[in-house]
């Protein structure tokens, strides 16, 4: 009985490493944001107009979101390490090219863009295997542990930016160079480390311990004759809730999840003192921790499986499509992830604009300094908002017994004030408030989403899921950085040496936010009525536990 108990601090010790390699793997697929601190030079250099610009970064959002249910499909099926690698490999492939480009001042805006299609691939790739292995390795901390890699996704764009700015000041062809040695070094070296660490399924249980044990064999025997006696399984309570029915696929997988995990605890129990050992976690594993807590009736069950609330659905593929909670996270992760993607795209855009209304005598070296301030500025910020709503909705759902989704909520209304202070600012010194808000908005949106799509259709498929959750970004984004490139260039000159400037000030990029407004507003409306949807479920499940 006591045989695994010291393989506990090994297995531990397994997870922390993984999760260190998980943390530097993310700190180098998050470059697509700095594409801002060097965009504006390349365009310039090469004559794109501002369209064209957006057309290059929307190709490496494309590549980090159009596939990402295939690479979850990949990674889902044949582990994180090969991901990795040919993620790593792409983002060389990817940067490298765009560098040279640079040097001879030449690139069709199709084989640009089709190169920084690559760089967004090899990210989402690495990426992808990086959550999946936080998100199995800590399945009772699923929400602080896919913080880590998330927020050092966030920070990717400053962590490159400045070590740009130290190494190379105002030399956009060294930073491209940086980004193509730097982000397929980075992730490649974290191959050696990412691994799942199986868990034990149950904790060890001392000989001494016969109170415990006698304790487990009572409360498993009558949940099982209570489960048995009942025709119609009720689905316990969950994040994203739907309206019990046996026929709807999500409450089918969960009941069938659920009897199984019953069995299995009554099966393991009467075999006496030997222990089973699992390779895949649920939450079902976690009945006996280091004090017994399960007693024999329903309220306390529901209450240990809501300690974890990501039930053993495996809800994936067109069964995800056909489900309605699909739909609503898919229309929020839209609207929110496409108004902060045209600022993270644009701000290099909004500094110049500003910059130069302001001031047209400031030189080429001052605009790239302050583009680079700005991208570590978001950078930073999304940073924080990742690590902030990744623990946070787990205190959210463990303390206040509230809904993640009230993460979602605080996410729209910050980016709402962002979009405001947007067309309202007109000095570019306060400009940063734009990238602040905006990068701390759109960090809370990515650091708490993940833990919402597992906890509604199970953590076996998250990558498949998660997957199919980021298309809505490469609608909504795309749309609003080329509703945003016109804008700019409707407002454009070209100049002396045929790039195109706008010195009009805020008149330059106004009007894209005006829309984007109307975006958030909707975004927070939309989460509010999720979160009333889930609070309407919560209580019809709860007088139903107290009916029975």
């Amino acid at each position: 009985m006591t045989a695994n108990v010291g393989s506990q601090p090994n297995l531990i010790q397994s997870r922390i490493i993984a999760s260190i390699a998980a943390t530097a793997i993310s700190l180098a697929c998050g470059t697509n944001y700095v594409y801002s601190a060097w965009a504006p030079q390349f365009a310039d250099r090469l004559k794109l107009t501002s369209t064209e610009s957006n057309l290059v970064g929307a190709a490496g959002n494309l590549g980090m979101y159009s596939l990402g249910v295939p690479i979850g499909m990949f990674v889902d099926h044949r582990g994180p390490r090969p991901a990795v690698v040919c993620g790593a490999l792409l983002l060389g492939l990817g940067y490298f090219p765009l560098h040279q480009a640079y040097d001879n001042a030449t690139g069709s805006v199709a084989v640009l863009c089709l190169f920084s299609f690559l760089t967004g691939l090899g990210a989402c790739m690495a990426f992808a295997a990086a959550v999946k292995t936080s998100a199995l390795n800590w399945p009772r901390h699923r929400g602080t542990a896919t913080a880590f890699p998330l927020a050092a996704f966030g920070l990717s764009a400053f962590f490159f930016s400045t070590l740009g700015g130290l190494l190379f000041p105002s030399d956009t062809s060294a930073f491209l160079a940086l980004l193509a040695i730097g982000t397929s070094g980075l992730t490649f070296s974290g191959v050696f480390f990412l691994r799942v660490v199986p868990h034990s399924a149950y904790y060890a249980i001392s000989q001494s311990d016969q109170a415990s044990t006698e304790v487990l064999h009572r409360a498993s025997e009558e949940i099982m004759k209570q489960h048995v006696s009942r025709q119609a399984p009720r689905d316990f309570s969950t994040e994203i809730g739907t309206l019990s029915n046996r026929h709807d696929p999500i409450i089918a997988a969960r009941n069938a999840g659920y009897q199984a995990s019953i069995e299995r605890v009554v099966q393991n129990e009467d075999r006496g003192p030997s222990l089973a050992v699992s390779s895949e976690p649920d939450e079902m594993t976690y009945l006996v921790p280091n004090s017994v807590t399960l007693r024999g009736d329903d309220s306390s069950m529901q209450s240990t499986i809501d300690t974890d609330r990501s039930p053993r659905a495996d809800i994936r593929g067109f069964r995800l499509i056909r489900t309605f909670d699909f739909w609503q996270q898919f229309s929020i992760m839209g609207i929110l992830a496409g108004v902060g993607l045209m600022t993270i795209n644009n701000t290099g855009h909004n500094v110049n604009a500003l910059w130069r209304h302001w001031d047209n005598t400031l030189s080429n070296g001052f605009l790239v300094s302050q583009q680079q301030m700005h991208v570590s500025i978001l950078s930073l910020c999304s940073f924080a908002g990742r690590l902030l709503s990744g623990i946070g909705s787990d205190v959210i759902v463990r303390v206040l017994q509230r809904s993640r989704v009230w993460c979602l909520f605080i996410s729209s209304l910050i980016l709402s004030v962002a979009q405001i202070c947007a067309f309202n600012i007109t000095n570019p010194h306060r400009l940063g408030v734009v990238s602040s808000l905006s990068g701390l908005a759109y960090g809370i949106l990515f650091g708490v989403f993940p833990s919402i799509v597992a906890e509604a259709f199970g953590v076996d498929g998250l990558s498949q899921n998660w997957g199919y959750m980021t298309l809505a970004p490469v609608i909504s984004g795309n749309m609003f950085n080329l509703f945003y490139g016109r804008v700019f260039d409707q407002h454009s000159s070209i100049g002396t040496d045929g790039e195109r400037i706008c010195r009009a000030g805020l008149a330059c990029y106004s009007e894209a936010y005006f829309v984007t407004l109307s975006s958030c507003l909707l975004g927070i409306a939309a989460t509010l009525w999720v979160i009333r949807r889930q609070h309407i479920q919560r209580s019809r499940d709860s007088k139903g536990t107290q009916q029975d």
